[in-house]
């Protein structure tokens, strides 16, 4: 594949999409095109959203994935993970010869050895993309791992975008089963400060435990970091609780039946579906929301 002249396709038009359509190096393309399952949901709010920053971006918006897709060499998936196999099925026979398929995905390795198998067997390249980090504000320049047997011409087409890709050898799932073990520590850590704060507030010794955390481990910056990570569960937590359960999947695969990964999944949708507007700079706020919302009673109000 020549990396000049590029007819480039994005599944899913959200986050990432724009992040990575932001940041690359638009020179080696020669046209771009999109499809978002929002255009099935003509009027709705979220559909004029993402056809405003579609046409923002001189990004044209598909109004099914055959047009966006069937001329492409390359298809970038970049939609939620329980998603992502349904995309490459219904992809699969619509892609050119050859097409490289690049499934960004936060999926368990087994789903992404299923959506290999459908991509390949109609002729197009399927690479394993695990995104290692968010993608804002790294855009671009947000680490990438590759696996399968594609590697060689994904990484060459990602270097000539300005991507930050590389290769973890392996066949498919070696580099979602980094994103995926990785994933247990980040979105288990975004839960047990949910659970941490939520309930020092609600006992009245958040600072209190706050300051003890940051005097047992000293420079984390722990307030910060609470604060940043209930603003990501509350923004992100519908998303990534549909990657957490790919985690469990992958978990029970490996002969883990109970993760503690299925309590982070309960946190993230929890957050995610309140519809609370957090604070990065302020834990105490949005902990104060989530006691509102979630009807729960602080302790000194049920002693008095």
């Amino acid at each position: 594949m020549n990396t000049t002249d590029l007819k480039l396709c994005f599944i899913g038009f959200g986050e990432a999409a724009e992040a990575f359509w932001r940041g690359m190096d638009h020179s080696p393309v020669g046209s771009v095109s999109s499809y978002d399952r929002l255009t099935d949901s003509p009027g709705s709010d979220a559909q004029q959203a993402m056809q405003a920053r579609c046409h923002e971006m001189q990004v044209p918006d598909c109004d099914s994935l055959a047009a966006a897709i069937s001329d492409a060499d390359v298809v970038i998936s970049v939609v939620t993970a329980d998603q992502a196999f349904a995309v490459a099925e219904a992809a699969s026979p619509l892609l050119k010869a050859g097409a490289l398929f690049l499934d960004c995905n936060s999926c368990a390795p087994q789903t992404k050895q299923a959506s290999s198998r459908v991509i390949d067997a109609a002729g197009g390249r399927y690479v394993d993309v695990a995104v290692m980090a968010p993608v804002n504000p790294g855009k671009n320049r947000t680490p990438l791992l590759l696996s399968g047997d594609h590697v060689d011409a994904a990484k060459t087409l990602l270097d000539a975008l300005a991507m930050n890709a590389t290769i973890e050898p392996g066949p498919v799932g070696t580099a979602s089963s980094v994103k995926m073990v990785r994933s247990i520590m980040v979105k288990g850590m975004e839960a047990l400060f949910a659970e941490c704060v939520l309930a020092g507030r609600l006992a009245g010794v958040d600072t209190q435990v706050l300051a003890s955390l940051e005097h047992s481990h000293p420079g984390f910056d722990w307030e910060k970091r609470a604060g940043y990570n209930l603003e990501r569960m509350t923004q992100h937590g519908i998303r990534r609780a549909s990657e957490m359960e790919e985690v469990c999947h992958f978990l029970n695969h490996l002969g883990l039946e109970e993760p503690l990964s299925a309590s982070t999944v309960r946190w993230q949708n929890r957050l995610g579906h309140s519809g609370i507007v957090a604070d990065p700079a302020n834990y105490a706020d949005t902990t104060d929301a989530m006691i509102k919302t979630f009807k729960l009673t602080p302790m000194k109000e049920v002693q008095s």
